[in-house]
Order: structure tokens, then sequence, then C-alpha cells
């Protein structure tokens, strides 16, 4: 009986300094040296999908989005003026959700014989479920004569979760004019939501009868402000100039607006 009871004594008094030794060391060690997972502590941690993406992480992984789409079989050149080049190519983003902000990009020049000419660097902002022009202009061959443009992304697009906010902006108008001495477009637009808009980036792409892209540009419109009871049916114009007449193959026009996308909550 004795012994039953010094047993169990010993084991009351081992479970006592256990109790003590998690409440005085090993509980405040873990408060001292534990880090809550974070979306940028390089791990793949509380409920991401991968490394400090996916799950409750604005950034989304690789496997959640998918690449864009290089349209018009490549990027276009149009001749501005001996010497002098615009570049554009047209990029879609088939991501509903997903945006990226200043992807770096290379676009380079060949002559007929495939000899590279010469190239220029950019960057260009995919937004969400959208197209836009990667766009230069003025790109200077000295004396050579571009047959050929390629585009390339230096590096991957970096994604994150967004929503598209531009449905609110309207395309009113589109006033093409084609002269022997150049060409000109203006484009109306219109904010039909409650929200100003600031900074939109607006692309234009110029087609022939054949749907082929002959002509292209880009501006930004510094606001679209509201319109309300006391500033009705405000709209901006968005002008552009080329040195060039086209000789009236321009049947369409297509206006392409962008801003900086916002990272979704």
């Amino acid at each position: 009986m004795n012994s039953t009871w010094a047993s169990r004594r010993k084991l009351i008094y081992a479970l006592i300094a256990i109790g003590v030794l998690i409440l005085l060391i090993i509980i405040p060690s873990f408060l001292i040296f534990y880090k809550a997972p974070t979306c940028f502590d390089g791990k793949q941690n509380g409920g991401e999908y991968g490394v400090d993406c996916g799950g409750s992480c604005r950034k989304l992984c690789q496997s959640a989005f998918l690449s864009p789409r290089i349209e018009w079989g490549g990027a276009k050149i149009e001749k501005i003026t001996n010497g002098l080049y615009n570049i554009a190519t047209y990029i879609s983003n088939p991501n509903i959700n997903g945006a990226a902000v200043d992807v770096p990009y290379t676009v380079s020049l060949y002559d007929a014989q495939g000899v590279y000419i010469t190239k220029r660097d950019g960057v260009v902002t995919l937004y969400p479920r959208r197209s836009t022009l990667a766009f230069q202009t003025a790109v200077n061959t000295e004396k050579r004569i571009p047959a050929k443009a390629t585009f390339e992304f230096i590096s991957a697009p970096v994604w994150f979760k967004s929503s598209d906010a531009l449905g609110g902006i309207a395309i009113i108008d589109k006033k093409y004019i084609d002269s022997k001495d150049g060409s000109s477009l203006e484009v109306v637009l219109e904010n039909k939501t409650l929200t100003p808009y600031e900074n939109i980036q607006v692309s234009v792409a110029l087609y022939d009868a054949g749907g082929n892209a002959i002509g292209f540009s880009q501006t930004v419109v510094d606001s679209l402000p509201i319109n309300d009871s006391r500033n009705k049916n405000i709209s901006q114009i968005a002008t552009y100039t080329w040195p060039i007449s086209r000789d009236g193959r321009v049947v369409s026009v297509e206006v392409i607006p962008s801003i900086k996308p916002i990272p979704a909550n």
C-alpha cells in the first residue's frame, strides 16, 4: 500500500515538474521564437498553395493563371518617316482576376535578310481580362529598313489578384481623318460610374478592310471625372496625330483603355 502511494506521489511530482517546465520554459520560448506565417517569409505555410502565393496571399501562384497571348502574329511595324518607325504588340490577358504591372519586354527589328537592326525595351501592364498594346514610338533605324519585328517578355509577369474596373469608361465617339498631309484621330471618353478615373492609358489600333492592323498609337488622359447633377455629360478627348496618310484604308478603330490595376482584398 505504501509502495503504491509512493509511486503515485512520484508520478504526481513528475507531472507537476513537467507542467512547470512547460509554463516557465517551453511556452515562453514558443512565444519568443514563433513567427506567424506571412506572404513574404519564403515558405509555403498558412494555407498557401505555393511559396508565398495563393490562399490568403494577393500574389497568385504560377498554376493559378494563364499566360498572356500575343496577337496579330507578333509585333507590327509602321513607318512614320525615313528611319523612324512605330512598333506595337497586341497582348490579351485571359485571366479574369489576375493582373500584372510593369512587365518588362523587348522588341527587336530585323531587315529583309533577317539581320538585326536595333531593339527597344519597355514595360507593359496586363489588366484583368483585357487587352493592351505594348507600344514604342519613333524607333530610330538610321538608314536601314526593318522588315520584321519580334516581341519577347524579359521576365515572367508577377501576377496578383485584381478585378476589372474599366466597365465604367464609355467610348462616346471616334473620328478618324485622313488627308494627303497626314492623319488624325479624336476619341471621346465618358465616365459612367460614380468614381473618377485617373491616368488612363488610351491605346488605339487602326484596321483595314481585311482586319489587318495598319496603324497604332497611345496617349494618357489625366482624369475622367464623374457625371453628376452639376457636371452632366463631362467627357474627355484623346487626340492622336500621324505625319502620314493611309489613303483611306482605315475602316475601323479599336480603342483600348487601361489604368493601373488595384489589388483585390
